[in-house]
């Protein structure tokens, strides 16, 4: 800014107490302060706008080079998959003209159908069976450690 030092600032003093007077003084020199801080103020909202306006213009062109880099990885997704898909249908057509000359054409297009295994996946099952349990004497309840004492505990004679 504005290179001013004591020196300065004291001749500036000196020429408004002669311009202005004495009386004055006090009340030009608050409203030279406020007008100094306003301009200072609206310097600061201008930098402010201007960084966030070149942050936003950074920001759009990172935006249009992930963009890009996506649309290329998508164009090359779809280019392997189409690839995969032709080799895939070649194999099997070159696979179905060999064995077209052993197996008759009821034989080719029969296709088994899915058919459901029957299990019951919610039901649980043991290892160990409930009968073979029960005779070898593993407990099959939890019981809680006063429990157990209450139920062994030695009865008293009256």
């Amino acid at each position: 800014m504005i290179d001013i030092g004591l020196s300065k600032m004291a001749l500036i003093g000196v020429v408004a107490l002669i311009v202005v007077g004495p009386e004055k003084l006090p009340r030009v020199a608050r409203t030279v302060g406020t007008l100094l801080g306003k301009a200072q103020r609206y310097v600061a909202d201008v930098k402010s706008e201007v960084n966030r306006s070149m942050e936003l213009d950074e920001l759009r062109k990172m935006k249009d080079t992930v963009e890009n880099a996506a649309r290329d990885v998508e164009q090359t997704i779809h280019t392997s998959a189409s690839d995969f898909e032709r080799d895939l249908n070649d194999a099997s057509d070159t696979a179905n003209a060999t064995h077209a000359g052993y197996l008759s054409d009821a034989q080719s297009s029969v296709v088994p159908a899915y058919r459901n295994p029957g299990k019951n996946w919610r039901l649980k099952r043991g290892a160990m069976p409930q009968w073979y349990k029960s005779r070898a004497g593993v407990r099959t309840k939890a019981q809680s450690g006063a429990a157990r004492v209450a139920r062994y505990r030695p009865q008293k004679f009256h």
